[in-house]
């Protein structure tokens, strides 16, 4: 009798299990369901992406496994680049794309040209929508003005720093002034600091713990500038470069798949600035394909689509329900797991506020310094 008892009780918890689970779907926002069947007939959305060939093909088959009737169509490029882009066709009264997905600074000359639209009215979904679901709450990119246009998904700390495994060892660049040295004179490459992006987010905290001195002498030493994202870990890979600053995880994530000698360099004595990364949302104004937009949007934000997008960027998210502890092996420290609120915000630099005392004054002096 007590054995029954017992599978009788394990059935009821069972049942009561996917009744709620059942139960939970079905209470989803009466808005929801009519928005997903217009963004159906819409059948497609058009997003600004960054250079990665496995975020693409992540979205494109999370997506396709929900709704194969809504197409994504994914222009892939540098944040900047792609942002230029969608500027000049909205300049020119072409409206083709319906959002970008970026760094945080890259998307405030589209915000300032008022080409953007508030990202809120088109969160829908009660797990994204909660501030509690986030670590941090809701941040915004734009959180010195509006508060409202760019919302960032992302916080943690990352490897901006790479070398060559047969030409550097780690002990050898323990601290930034290392850099100055001259055997690595004409051996370091840095991702274009004149632009917004990782290589001006490490320009810009080098200039605030630093300071410009630092920076004019850095300059000195004969360094790779780029913005092809694909030469300068090339040239690190081939042992071209021995040090490579502002690139991250996912852009050797090539390179490491094929053995090539290429690593992140322990964060130096110094630190490294915490940072969105590539997880910032922006909604163009008037999106063509408005449903479409909403749709991906939740679902991107939702545990499914932060799980999605990280594995894919190797980018931690501030969901609190998604597992970040494992991308710390990839030299991405989620925020929420190894700083308080306060420590973030006092490291990052590319959040509005900082991005106007901090990141843009360190950009114009990059643009002397490297014409």
């Amino acid at each position: 009798m007590k054995r029954q008892r017992t599978f009788t009780i394990l059935g009821l918890t069972v049942c009561a299990v996917l009744f709620f689970h059942a139960r939970g779907y079905s209470q989803r926002p009466a808005e929801w369901e009519r928005t997903v069947e217009a963004a159906k007939k819409e059948g497609r959305v058009v997003i600004g992406i960054p250079a990665s060939p496995e975020l693409r093909t992540a979205l494109d088959a999370g997506m396709a496994k929900r709704w194969p009737e809504i197409q994504l169509e994914m222009i892939v490029g540098g944040g900047s680049v792609v942002a230029r882009r969608i500027l000049d066709e909205y300049r020119a009264g072409v409206r083709n794309f319906d959002l970008l997905i970026s760094g945080a600074p890259t998307p405030l000359g589209i915000l300032a040209s008022g080409a953007a639209e508030p990202v809120e009215p088109y969160l829908i979904l009660p797990e994204v929508k909660d501030p509690k679901q986030w670590w941090g709450g809701h941040i915004w990119g734009d959180n010195k003005s509006t508060k409202r246009f760019i919302y960032s998904f992302q916080a943690y700390l990352p490897d901006l720093i790479w070398y060559n495994t047969g030409l550097v060892k780690p002990e050898e660049v323990r601290s930034y002034d290392d850099l100055l040295l001259p055997k690595w004179k004409g051996k370091i490459g840095f991702l274009d600091p004149r632009i917004p992006g990782g290589g001006q987010a490490i320009w810009a905290y080098l200039r605030m713990v630093k300071e410009e001195a630092y920076l004019r002498k850095l300059a000195e030493q004969d360094i790779m500038v780029s913005d092809n994202q694909r030469q300068l870990p090339e040239a690190l890979a081939k042992g071209t470069l021995a040090l490579t600053l502002g690139l991250s995880y996912y852009q050797y994530l090539p390179f490491i798949k094929a053995g090539l000698p290429v690593k992140p360099l322990p964060i130096p004595k110094e630190g490294i600035n915490a940072t969105t990364g590539s997880g910032s949302v922006t909604i163009i104004k008037n999106p063509p394909h408005p449903n479409a937009t909403k749709v991906f949007v939740n679902w991107l934000l939702s545990k499914e689509g932060q799980e999605v997008f990280g594995k894919a960027m190797g980018q931690p998210t501030r969901r609190l329900d998604v597992d970040t502890q494992w991308m710390a092996e990839i030299g991405a420290r989620a925020a929420k797991d190894f700083l308080s609120v306060d420590e973030y915000y006092r490291r990052q630099i590319d959040l509005e506020d900082k991005f106007t005392t901090i990141w843009d004054p360190a950009g114009e002096l990059a643009r002397k310094l490297f014409k």
